[in-house]
């Protein structure tokens, strides 16, 4: 995911069936703890309130600004104190997938030209400084986190591509005008309508994105907005505790009440985020018990793998989860123009190093071949350059493909990877080692989580200026469905220069119309083949390198309460979260 991981393990548009998610346990809403439990039910139910919960992660996240961040963990952490409008069914597997209100007091009122989508938001609500809560601070919030990217450069940008006027529009920061942005109307307090460019009909699915919480213009400081975010959830960040190398600490909101929100729980007292802690060091301290959750949700490491799985006493508090990621390095098109080239790569890459790096197939995942996850309705099975005959690698086909490339020596470029994640930095050697079969040559660059998709990997001249012809990265649907899968590492249009998720750099106009087609087309089978033809002019250009179609390994210590893996998100559900008193 890059960093979204919203899992597209099922659920499509109304009317289309779901795909069973695998994994132990059994189903109900009080399961007992065991192996793979809560993929399917909630471990260690309870209604106890107060502690402390801790949650630990390996570097920084992105932005914990609601309207700047790209993270999927911050998408589900974020929701203890941003509430957008719409969010997810908090339940254990396919009804996980279900969209229910937030915010919003139902799913949005469509127009019957799909021009207009329409929410009320209930009256009476307060945010964490005492102000009233009002659709004006959702326009705000929506208006800053799409238009304003020199200074928000993290974070989707759809609802800038389908807004009416969004293309002229330059944001709350440049444009002054009282009434913003004129395709988001508030024409009260409780109401907010979106007037679209074109029909859109996954439009419910945007206004679960943190984007969506309220933001009131007075107290917006930009850039530094994530030091003291103003909430509209159950929790605010204490005063004070936000340090950008440290962490920080959510306190209860005092003027939030269970009616204003009811898909979210105030379960504890306080929840810490620590930054910085190594890989690890942070499965240890899960396994100790003086951390509860690993704030990623992207799996344990090697040795912490090992120990879960390994000692029956552990084990049956752990869960390898289906995340609905594909891990996948992305081919920069800028760097390697040559599709033989890119080719070449595809063929040389043993994938059972990158299956082993994650853990296996049952801690790791299945190899994969397409861009498209299995979970995703669009996906079609094919196999173009052996990963999963030959997994391997086919040394003669990329040594025909370099031939073929007119560098049959080989060639030289870098490999980006997140420095403070071990099992990217063992899929890099893996790939590096590969390639050097073939002659080509590279160097692994190591960079911080919290700036990559921005800074790094994100900004298409710091890659073509360090020759960076590829990544680690991985990725899910931003929604359950190919267009919220494929939008924003497929569309040309979506390429930015910070913040850019099309790392490959694709500028294809058939891909980029087939998704404007998929975009407007209401028939289900009509869409989801529009996806299966962009999957496969993204495989026959080898511009993405797949690697796993992943699970992760969680582990959940014996005293966490309501603990249950969210198929929206690909890990724990993150607001429904408890501690026994110890």
């Amino acid at each position: 995911m890059k960093r979204r991981n919203l899992t597209a393990v099922a659920l499509a548009m109304t009317g289309l069936g779901l795909l069973t998610a695998c994994g132990g346990g059994s189903g109900g809403g009080g399961g007992s703890a065991g192996y793979n439990a809560a993929n399917t039910s909630v471990v260690n139910a309870s209604d106890a309130t107060g502690g402390t919960l801790n949650f630990g992660m390996t570097n920084t996240p992105d932005s914990i600004d609601p309207g700047n961040t790209y993270y999927a963990f911050m998408w589900n952490f974020s929701r203890l104190y941003a509430s957008p409008l719409l969010t997810y069914n908090p339940a254990p597997g396919p009804d996980g997938l279900k969209l229910v209100p937030n915010l919003a007091t139902g799913l949005g009122q469509v127009s019957d030209n799909g021009l207009t989508w329409t929410y009320h938001i209930r009256s009476g609500m307060k945010l964490s400084d005492g102000e009233p809560v009002t659709t004006a601070q959702i326009k705000y919030a929506v208006e800053r986190g799409n238009f304003a990217k020199d200074v928000l450069a993290n974070g989707p940008s759809y609802f800038a591509q389908y807004l009416a006027g969004g293309s002229g529009y330059q944001g709350p920061y440049k444009d002054k005008s009282p009434g913003g942005l004129a395709s988001i109307e508030t024409p009260d307090d409780t109401t907010i309508v979106f007037h679209l460019a074109q029909p859109f009909a996954d439009f419910d699915y945007l206004v679960t994105s943190p984007q969506t919480a309220p933001v009131p213009q007075a107290k917006d400081t930009g850039a530094n907005y994530q030091t003291a975010p103003v909430s509209s959830g159950p929790y605010m960040v204490e005063p004070g505790s936000f340090n950008p190398s440290t962490g920080l600490s959510l306190v209860k909101n005092p003027n939030w009440k269970q009616s204003d929100t009811p898909s979210v729980k105030q379960t504890v007292d306080r929840i810490n985020l620590t930054y910085n802690v190594s890989g690890d060091d942070l499965d240890n301290r899960l396994l100790n018990g003086s951390l509860d959750v690993d704030a990623y949700g992207t799996g344990m490491q090697t040795a912490g793998r090992a120990k879960v799985l390994n000692n029956p006493a552990t084990k049956k508090n752990a869960d390898a989860a289906p995340s609905g990621f594909e891990w996948y390095f992305p081919i920069n098109t800028q760097v390697i123009p040559n599709v033989e080239c890119r080719r070449a790569i595809e063929y040389a890459a043993d994938k059972t190093l990158f299956q082993n790096a994650y853990g296996g197939p049952e801690a790791g995942g299945d190899i994969a071949s397409t861009v498209l996850p299995p979970s995703v309705i669009g996906y079609q099975k094919y196999d173009l350059y052996g990963a999963t005959t030959q997994p391997g690698g086919d040394l003669a086909k990329a040594r025909d493909a370099l031939a073929k490339c007119g560098q049959p020596d080989g060639f030289s470029f870098n490999i980006a990877i997140r420095g403070d994640r071990p099992k990217e930095g063992q899929t890099a050697q893996a790939l590096q080692q590969s390639l050097a079969k073939v002659g080509i040559r590279t160097d692994i660059l190591q960079y911080p989580t919290g700036d990559y998709g921005t800074s790094y990997a994100g900004s298409p001249q710091f890659m073509k200026d360090h020759n960076i012809g590829m990544a680690t990265y991985g990725w899910s649907a931003d929604w359950p469905e190919g267009f919220g899968y494929l939008s924003q590492i497929a569309d040309g249009r979506a390429i930015r220069s910070a913040g850019n998720s099309n790392i490959e750099m694709l500028d294809d106009p058939q891909v980029n119309h087939l998704l404007d087609q998929a975009a407007a087309a209401t028939d289900a089978a009509t869409r989801n083949g529009f996806y299966a033809q962009i999957d496969h002019i993204m495989m026959d250009q080898a511009v993405i390198l797949p690697e796993l179609y992943a699970r992760s390994l969680f582990y959940r210590g014996p005293n966490l309460t309501n603990v249950f893996v969210s198929l929206a998100y690909g890990m724990y559900d993150y607001t429904q979260l408890g501690k026994k008193s110890s």
